[in-house]
C-alpha cells in the first residue's frame, strides 16, 4: 500500500510541481472563460490574451524558481 503511495504522489508531483503555478493557471483561464461568457463577441482577443497570460505566468514562476535556486546555492 505504501508503495501505491508513493507511485501516486510522483505521479501528482509530476503535473503539479508547484501549487502556485496550478493555481495561477486554473484562475487565470476560470477568468478567460467567465470573460468569453460576458464578452462573446472577443474571441479573437480572448485567444492571445488566454496565451500571452499564461506565458506570463509561466516566465514568473521561472524566474522564482531561478531566484530561490540562486539564493539556496549561494547560501552553501
Amino acid at each position: 500500500m505504501e508503495t501505491l503511495r508513493t507511485v501516486l504522489a510522483e505521479i501528482v508531483h509530476l503535473f503539479v510541481d508547484d501549487g502556485s503555478l496550478a493555481l495561477a493557471l486554473v484562475a487565470w483561464c476560470a477568468a478567460i472563460g467567465v470573460a468569453a461568457l460576458v464578452l462573446p463577441g472577443l474571441p479573437y482577443v480572448l485567444g492571445p490574451a488566454l496565451f500571452l497570460g499564461c506565458a506570463a505566468i509561466l516566465l514568473r514562476n521561472v524566474v522564482l524558481a531561478a531566484r530561490q535556486r540562486a539564493g539556496a546555492a549561494g547560501s552553501r
